[in-house]
């Protein structure tokens, strides 16, 4: 899918760019079509497609981006016309696992659900639209949600968001990670400053002779930026080589998500149970004309987990439609079950040196709102616009002030959204007769008072 400057790396020592030329002048003569010469040195065989020859060998880069996640290369499509006067500056975009598009459950034979979803609010649809891939992500498989439901297990409380009571066609869209990942891909055919290199197992960040970063692969060979961008996720390694500060904790519960099959339909409605133990959320899925199909995420005590994944699929849906309360009548089976440990993390400073952190590099918040994402496009949005604006001053891709502006921007939001989820975490977990009663008095208020119910809305899908 990529017109760019793709290396798919065997290893960056090779002068790839000699053989690419090489094969052109073999098919010129032959005077047949261009097509996709898999597994040839120069070619992005995963990703089947040509590269553009222009930049491979390349070596210096103005902005590298490590990670080739969703935030990363939405960072990535953000930065196609970085500084384009007098030149767009050079990006390259490094992962250690080339992406391969046909790996997708969605592409799969017989079709499967991603169990990795994402809960994608307006904003984030509307950066999706902003980089022209909306419309793949809506060919493909997405389920825009109407409503969602709250409600507590230890009472009568519960809420009810409406996309109408906020004057909106839906309330976000529940979407699988890998339909995401295939989009933002797609949509970089026609980015000319950019230069895919994968696999780069990244081993090293290392300084060169200007004192920028210098970025080391286990191969030996290595790669420069006047800006790395760390997009490699919770357990960023640019993070821990660089010695970036942070603050953070176990939650002692373990996350188990799942693609699960219900009686009812969803309605398109995203539903989540608070309990003692950790919520409990069903999301619904598109691509099911009948609508009973659901990514679930259950959070629970990692003691409870361990027992819950091993338990046999038919007693485990007991369990989960039990935790559930039947809301969608029995759950008639369940795919493959996944259990990820759950911790906050958030790091002192986002950036230094030349490094910058996105994303979950910068901070890992608690899923039980689904905010995680998001907040890592929006940190993407603002650096991209920090950096169109820095250079349109006359400023450098690492100028201090310009960082500093992303820092300022995001930090102070991220750090509000992160204790708002610490704070409804202990909220419900409390099981005392006062705080029992707090939540539930306090659930029944906001669901009665219209006004505020549609301001923590308009808030939550990044309205406001």
């Amino acid at each position: 899918m990529l017109a760019i400057q793709i290396v798919y790396q065997q290893s960056l020592s090779v002068p790839i760019c000699r053989h690419a030329e090489a094969l052109d002048q073999i098919v010129t003569q032959l005077n047949v079509p261009k097509r996709v010469w898999k597994n040839q040195p120069g070619y992005a065989s995963s990703l089947s497609t040509l590269y553009n020859k222009a930049m491979t060998d390349e070596r210096e880069f103005d902005v590298v981006i490590a990670g080739g996640g969703m935030v990363g290369v939405s960072l990535a499509r953000l930065l196609s016309d970085l500084g384009s006067s007098p030149r767009p500056r050079k990006i390259a975009l490094i992962d250690r696992i080339a992406f391969d598009p046909d790996k997708a459950p969605l592409f799969a034979r017989p079709q499967r659900y991603d169990p990795r979803v994402s809960a994608l609010t307006l904003a984030s649809k509307a950066l999706f639209s902003k980089l022209g891939i909306w419309r793949h992500i809506s060919e493909m498989r997405q389920c825009p949600y109407e409503e969602m439901r709250v409600w507590d297990a230890e009472g009568t409380g519960s809420v009810r968001f409406q996309a109408n009571a906020v004057h909106q066609p839906d309330l976000g869209s529940i979407v699988e990670n890998s339909v995401i990942s295939s989009a933002l891909y797609k949509g970089l055919t026609e980015q000319n400053n950019l230069t895919y290199l994968a696999p780069f197992n990244l081993a090293a960040v290392q300084r060169d002779e200007y004192g920028n970063p210098q970025i080391v692969s286990e191969d030996g060979s290595s790669i420069c930026a006047k800006l790395l961008v760390a997009a490699d996720g919770a357990n960023s390694k640019i993070r821990q080589l660089a010695s970036f500060a942070t603050r953070e904790w176990d939650y002692g519960h373990d996350a188990i998500v799942t693609t699960v099959q219900t009686e009812k339909a969803h309605q398109a409605t995203a539903w989540q149970r608070f309990m003692p133990t950790g919520p409990l959320a069903f999301l619904p899925l598109g691509g099911d004309e009948e609508q009973r199909h659901c990514s679930i995420v259950w959070s629970v005590l990692t003691s409870e987990a361990e027992r819950l994944m091993c338990l046999p699929e038919a007693q485990f849906n007991e369990a989960l439609e039990r935790a559930f309360e039947s809301k969608l009548g029995r759950i008639e089976c369940s795919d493959e079950r996944f259990r990820v440990p759950l911790r906050q993390r958030h790091a002192t400073e986002y950036f230094r040196d030349g490094i910058v952190l996105v994303g979950d590099a910068a901070h890992t918040i608690h899923p039980l709102a689904g905010q995680g994402v998001n907040l890592g496009f929006l940190d993407v949005i603002v650096l991209s616009e920090e950096l169109h604006a820095g250079l349109k001053a006359g400023r450098r891709v690492n100028d201090k002030r310009i960082l500093e502006r992303y820092q300022c921007r995001r930090k102070p939001h991220n750090l509000q959204m992160m204790w708002a989820m610490e704070g409804f975490k202990h909220l419900f977990a409390g099981r005392t007769p006062a705080t029992v009663w707090l939540r539930n008095f306090g659930l029944t208020q906001v669901d009665g008072f219209g006004p505020l119910k549609n301001l923590i809305a308009r808030h939550a899908l990044g309205m406001e």
